[in-house]
């Protein structure tokens, strides 16, 4: 556990879901773990007890929250969780909190699966029909040429982002072709509970987090209020708040003069709103109390960041792949090297657009960023 980590509190410890079963980490919500064939090796999905109106009347059963990549371990721990975690009961609604592929990727298996339909944002839900059609950010001649013109020439890593075209597709082969929107502020009845929609932006097109404050879904063992006699409430964050690591936050070649650090970092601060004890289900690591010292956490990891990253370019112009040395002191692999590039020009544009840097494209194709 490093020092910022310290700073929270897991109320769980160190227990973790078991393979193809689920722990409930509150009345009517369970929380699964599955496997990830990436360096984040997992991802967190949740079950919430559900009860729709049906043509006979009221229809009891789960929500699910997030899917899982299409691969045929997960479709495995999905057919253990059916078994031995529904109760016998159906899943009545998928609902995706962005479109990445951990997260949507088992959404058209699902929804076909249970006749289940998708509940997304507008936004992510189109940006996901979109790549899974082979027009990705992740790879392919566009994205290699964005890459290129942010100082990531070597050729063989060049030849293989020119191959990667069929990457989101590989993950994502398919969308459902309807889906319910889901927007900032709306409340959607889950159960009889009510959770409230907030979104998210510059890690995703437009995430959304699902926010609850009902006292009925106090954790097992804990007071259902704070000494204010405030309800704390859960919060299932997504990516957007994350306890152990920060967020991708990443410009890609479709929007390539965007400035999503700025926008993810106003988004962080809308859950300043939600009570501090509120638990928090992130997509990664482990439940946790302790928002609003994450957020702060966050704000200060990323303003060290930009302090470097202006202090590189005041030494001497840079390049996005001038500054991965700079924020990312481990060896990358190449799929690691280009989430890492993204997220360098990120930080790179955040002082481009506060003024504090310029922007040049020299005689090589390349851009590099020198003090305003």
């Amino acid at each position: 556990m490093n020092a910022q980590e310290a700073q929270l509190h897991y109320p769980l410890g160190d227990i973790l879901p078991p393979t193809g079963g689920a722990l409930e980490v509150a009345p009517g919500v369970k929380w699964l773990r599955m496997t990830l064939p990436f360096a984040l090796d997992h991802i967190n999905l949740w079950l919430l007890r559900d009860e729709l109106d049906g043509p006979d009347g009221k229809v009891r059963g789960w929500t699910v929250v997030d899917c899982c990549i299409t691969q045929d371990e997960s479709k495995a721990q999905w057919e253990q969780i059916f078994a031995n975690e529904l109760e016998g009961l159906p899943i009545l609604r998928v609902i995706v909190t962005h479109m990445h592929p951990d997260h949507v990727g088992l959404a058209h298996w699902l929804c076909a699966r249970w006749n289940a339909p998708l509940w997304i944002s507008a936004t992510d839900y189109n940006a996901a029909r979109i790549n899974s059609r082979g027009s990705s950010a992740f790879g392919g001649e566009s994205a290699a040429a964005f890459f290129a013109s942010h100082g990531l020439t070597d050729p063989q890593a060049m030849a293989q982002i020119k191959a990667r075209a069929s990457y989101y597709p590989g993950l994502v082969p398919e969308v459902p072709s309807r889906f319910h929107r889901m927007m900032d502020g709306q409340v959607i009845a889950i159960g009889g509970r009510n959770w409230t929609c907030i979104s998210g932006y510059g890690h995703a097109p437009e995430h959304i987090a699902l926010s609850c404050a009902d006292v009925s879904l106090a954790p097992t063992g804990t007071a259902a209020t704070t000494p204010e006699g405030r309800v704390a409430g859960l919060l299932i964050s997504g990516d957007m708040i994350l306890p152990r690591i920060s967020t991708n936050i990443s410009v890609y070649d479709i929007e390539p003069e965007s400035n999503p650090l700025t926008l993810f970092l106003q988004s962080i601060d809308k859950f300043k709103a939600l009570h501090p004890d509120t638990l928090t289900l992130p997509s990664h690591g482990k439940p946790f109390k302790g928002l609003h010292t994450r957020i702060a956490q966050l704000h200060e990891h990323h303003r060290d960041r930009l302090a470097e990253v202006m202090e590189a370019c005041q030494a001497s112009p840079c390049s996005g792949t001038d500054i991965l040395p700079v924020m990312f002191k481990r060896k990358l692999d190449l799929h690691q090297t280009t989430f890492a590039l993204g997220e360098a020009v990120a930080h790179l544009h955040t002082l481009w657009f506060e003024g504090k840097l310029r922007r040049l494209r020299g005689s090589d194709g390349i851009y590099r960023f020198h003090p305003a």
